[in-house]
C-alpha cells in the first residue's frame, strides 16, 4: 500500500511539473501594432518640428526591430541609426536610454562594445499594462534630452490609447 502511495505521489508531482513546463510552451504575448507605432514616430516629428528641430524617429518592436522609421527632411540618414540605436538602449534594458547611462557608468566601456546600442539620451520603452511592447528613439534635436522630450511627447500623444490597450 505505501509503494503504491508514493507511486501515485510520484505521479502526482511529474504530471504537476510537466504541466507548468507545458503550460509556458506557448505564451500570450502584447505586440506592437504598425498604426501605433506610426502614431508614437508621428507625434515625435510634430514635438520636435514645433520646437523647431528635424529629427529621424525609429519605433521598434520589443526585439528592437524597426516597425516605423520617419526622417524629416534635413535630419541626416545617420540621425536614423542613432534613433534606432537608442530605442535598442530601451529595449535592452527596459529603461530610458539616459537612464541606462546613468545607471550603467561603470561599465560604460564594455556597453559601447555593444553593436546597435546607444547611451545617450533619447530612447524610451513602450509599456502596455507593465508589458514592454517596443520603444521609440529620437535624433536630431542639439542635445539627447531634447530628442527625450520629443520621443517622450510622442508617446504623450497615444497614451490613453497605451493605458486602455487590451
Amino acid at each position: 500500500m505505501k509503494a503504491l502511495l508514493n507511486t501515485c505521489l510520484g505521479l502526482s508531482v511529474y504530471l504537476l511539473i510537466t504541466t507548468i513546463v507545458h503550460a509556458q510552451d506557448v505564451v500570450p504575448a502584447r505586440l506592437l501594432g504598425l498604426e501605433l507605432a506610426r502614431d508614437i514616430a508621428q507625434g515625435a516629428i510634430d514635438a520636435c518640428r514645433k520646437d523647431g528641430y528635424q529629427v529621424a524617429v525609429v519605433v521598434t518592436d520589443r526585439s528592437g526591430d524597426a516597425v516605423v522609421v520617419l526622417r524629416d527632411v534635413f535630419a541626416s540618414k545617420h540621425m536614423t541609426q542613432l534613433a534606432h540605436d537608442k530605442a535598442n538602449a530601451a529595449v535592452m534594458s527596459g529603461l530610458a536610454s539616459g537612464e541606462l547611462q546613468e545607471n550603467m557608468a561603470r561599465i560604460r566601456g564594455e556597453l559601447d562594445e555593444l553593436d546597435g546600442v546607444l547611451l545617450i539620451e533619447g530612447g524610451l520603452p513602450i509599456r502596455v499594462a507593465g508589458s514592454m511592447i517596443g520603444a521609440v528613439g529620437v535624433s536630431g534635436a542639439p542635445g539627447g534630452d531634447r530628442d527625450a522630450a520629443c520621443a517622450r511627447r510622442g508617446l504623450d500623444a497615444v497614451q490613453e490609447r497605451l493605458d486602455f490597450a487590451e
